[in-house]
């Protein structure tokens, strides 16, 4: 078990969105999981999938006989330590105090940034994390309906927004005072999940956000933050444990682009390039579709607000 543990950790690939804003992807799920494969040290190759920008497998960590996807078990860090890949927590996954501030961070501080990229400002980050690669119209509709999914998914009405609003920069400030004083010397999950949020909301938020003035207001976390980005993004060099890379994973989403560093001369397609770009254009167009007809089902209701009546029932607040 052990010989078959070290080889997958020799061979794995992590699939991500794009990079942008000076770090090696800003998208909130992808960011801790790269982060934590950096602490842990472990060797992998960095591709990066364009094609399909709202799919919930990404990210994933894939290798030759193993593969662990976003949208299963708890997510791709969960995935690495129930599997024993890579398990950073064994000493400390056990202490209630810990457990109950990585709850906080995935709960509270996951829908502050979903706030802040989806619904508090005027998409411009959304768009360069996750559309810049479409064209315009259908990453202007892919962009509305996204935030149309995540009012929904944070209880958000004309009725609740201001109280809404309200509640998720309270419990945003609240989690950042309580960590404060727990992120440790050794590094662990909750350093990586923090990390990701912390230099998003720092680097790819911009300079107006509610969320990075709270953060701000924070200077031991700040430093933190750019002590490990100095460490282990801005330090990267050709001899690192990842790399960009175009070679495409064994698993995975079937129509996928990643984007290597140059650009390749250009040269005749393959019949399986033409191939792929058929499959592309089928995608785009079927996703256009299937917004426009989201968007004709929207538009033929008045009432289209979400009922958050039972959102006083979730309260973290002591």
């Amino acid at each position: 078990m052990d010989e078959v543990i070290q080889k997958e950790r020799q061979h794995l690939t992590l699939v991500t969105r794009k990079p942008c804003f000076s770090l090696p992807t800003a998208c909130p799920s992808c960011l801790p999981v790269y982060i934590y494969l950096k602490f842990a040290n472990v060797p992998f190759d960095l591709c990066y999938n364009l094609t399909y920008p709202d799919s919930d497998q990404i990210p994933y960590v894939d290798s030759d006989t193993y593969v662990a996807y976003n949208n299963e078990k708890g997510g791709v860090i969960e995935s690495l330590k129930e599997d024993n890949i890579v398990n950073l927590d064994s000493e400390v996954q056990s202490l209630p105090e810990w457990v109950s501030i990585v709850a906080m961070i995935n709960s509270w501080l996951s829908d502050a940034i979903l706030y802040e990229l989806w619904v508090g400002s005027d998409g411009t980050s959304a768009n360069k994390i996750y559309y810049s690669d479409l064209p315009w119209p259908i990453g202007k509709l892919l962009y509305l309906k996204q935030v149309y999914n995540v009012k929904q998914l944070l209880g958000i009405s004309k009725d609740t927004a201001e109280r809404r609003e309200e509640e998720i920069y309270r419990r945003a400030t609240i989690a950042y005072q309580a960590l404060s004083t727990k992120l440790g010397e050794e590094p662990t999950s909750l350093d990586a999940i923090f990390l990701g949020h912390a230099l998003i909301t720092l680097y790819a938020l911009p300079e107006t956000s509610m969320l990075r003035s709270k953060l701000l207001e924070q200077p031991n976390l700040v430093l933190y933050a750019d002590k490990h980005k100095a460490e282990l993004l801005d330090s990267s060099d050709p001899s690192s444990s990842s790399s960009s890379s175009s070679s495409i994973p064994k698993r995975g989403p079937s129509n996928w682009s990643s984007k290597p560093k140059s650009q390749p001369p250009k040269r005749e397609r393959t019949e399986e390039e033409k191939n792929f770009r058929r499959k592309a254009k089928y995608f785009l167009v079927t996703q256009l579709v299937a917004v426009l007809v989201f968007l004709s089902l929207l538009g033929g209701s008045d009432d289209t607000e979400v009922d958050a009546d039972g959102d006083d029932d979730f309260d973290y607040d002591n």
